[in-house]
């Protein structure tokens, strides 16, 4: 991956990043202190009403969490990303992200008049922003993921977060199948317990990816990923 490298940042925690990953590129995710928590949102950049679908996602591979062989499908079946890499096993797909309202419950309220680059951002607030310098708003943001985190659900329904589910050095790969407008925010995990503000920062990098071969793992993994792929690839004919 290394001699393939194109491009690589360092996302602040709390804070938002947005790219059109384009198709035959990857990004990778790293965790560099561990305990981070990236709120992930995705759509077709050429045809933004094409967007992520978390419950197909999930119900067409049998899961409640993400790892590596799973692909995010689009609302027309067709596949985003596929998670070609991880190093940490679980990804939470179904807690939801941050929002103001929750930040200010739970860490205090803080402006960025007062605080400068201190103040306690929020994952739905600063997709808003995103969204809005394509055009779009909060009728446009649906479902997300939460990349790093782990929640599970006990006997009675309730989520409970998992805390020191990433250690540090922690990475997932995503490989694009489509020009794909990927939205990010390093805040925490609205379930995390802790009862500082403390988000963490991680390392993004995007590197030129071979095209995914017949027996690549994410396409084989069930029938729908097999179905999945070849929606995808009639798209570009």
């Amino acid at each position: 991956m290394e001699s393939s490298l194109l491009f690589s940042e360092v996302l602040p925690g709390g804070a938002t990043w947005s790219h059109v990953l384009k198709r035959g590129t990857a990004l990778r995710i790293t965790d560099t202190e561990g305990g981070a928590n990236v709120a992930a949102y995705f759509l077709n950049f050429e045809n933004p009403s094409e967007r992520f679908n978390l419950p197909d996602t999930l119900k067409a591979q049998h899961t409640a969490r993400l790892t590596a062989g799973h692909v995010l499908f689009s609302d027309m079946g067709r596949v985003l990303c596929s998670i070609t890499k991880d190093t940490v096993g679980w990804h939470d797909p179904i807690a939801g992200i941050s929002n103001s309202s929750l930040i200010e419950r739970k860490y205090g309220k803080t402006t960025y008049q007062q605080s400068r680059n201190e103040w306690y951002q929020n994952a739905r607030d600063g997709f808003l922003i995103e969204l809005g310098k394509y055009g779009m708003g909060p009728r446009d943001l649906h479902a997300t993921v939460n990349f790093f985190s782990k929640v599970v659900v006990d006997d009675l329904g309730n989520i409970q977060y998992v805390a020191n589910n990433s250690a540090k050095g922690s990475y997932i790969e995503l490989r694009s199948e489509m020009n794909v407008l990927v939205l990010l925010n390093s805040s925490p995990h609205p379930l995390d317990t802790s009862s500082s503000y403390a988000p963490k920062p991680v390392e993004l990098s995007i590197s030129r990816v071979p095209t995914p071969m017949r027996n690549d793992p994410c396409r084989i993994l069930c029938p729908e990923n097999t179905r999945g792929f070849v929606l995808t690839e009639l798209y570009f004919l």
